[in-house]
Parts: C-alpha cells; sequence; structure tokens
C-alpha cells in the first residue's frame, strides 16, 4: 500500500490551483492575439495535472492504474484530432443559395 498524501500538500495544491485560478482571469484581460487559447489551455492543463496526481492519487497509484490514465488521455486526444478534423474539413461560408 502507499502513504497517504499529507494535508501540506494538499493545501499547497489547493494554493496553487488558486493562483492559476486567479492567472487564467487576469490573462483574460490581456491581449494576446491567437496565444490567448494557447495560455488558457495550458493553464487549464497545469490544473488538471495537479488535480490528477494529487487529489485523484495518481501519483503514488500502482502502474496499472497510471497506464489506464495515460490510456484514457490518448483516447480523449484521438477524439479531439477526429472533432477538429471535422471541424477544419467543413466550409467556412454557407452557402448563399440557402435550401432547396
Amino acid at each position: 500500500m502507499h502513504e497517504p498524501v499529507s494535508r501540506k500538500a494538499y493545501f499547497m495544491v489547493f494554493a496553487a490551483l488558486l493562483t492559476l485560478t486567479a492567472v487564467t482571469v487576469a490573462v483574460n484581460y490581456i491581449d494576446l492575439g491567437r496565444f490567448n487559447l494557447v495560455v488558457a489551455l495550458l493553464i487549464a492543463f497545469t490544473k488538471a495535472s495537479l488535480v490528477v496526481l494529487v487529489f485523484m492519487n495518481v501519483k503514488a497509484s500502482s502502474p496499472l492504474t497510471r497506464l489506464f490514465v495515460v490510456a484514457g488521455l490518448f483516447w480523449m486526444g484521438i477524439m479531439i484530432l477526429l472533432t477538429f478534423s471535422d471541424y477544419l474539413s467543413r466550409p467556412w461560408l454557407p452557402d448563399p443559395r440557402g435550401w432547396y
């Protein structure tokens, strides 16, 4: 069995999550052009990683649990790629003739 996560670690991660939430709000007011989405997704990925590793206790889990976490992330990546390929293959402008 593994050791439980200390309260100090929980509070540190909680403080990090609050800080990253404040950074997300602050970045929202800064115009970074096309990098706004990239920065927001990086912050969201960091927050999600902290939650999975500490609060869901994957950091101290067995290798099989880690394998399933990685497999789930891989599957989610496949689904996102398929969604974006569908989105990018659609025409941007609607047909001006309308429905027939």
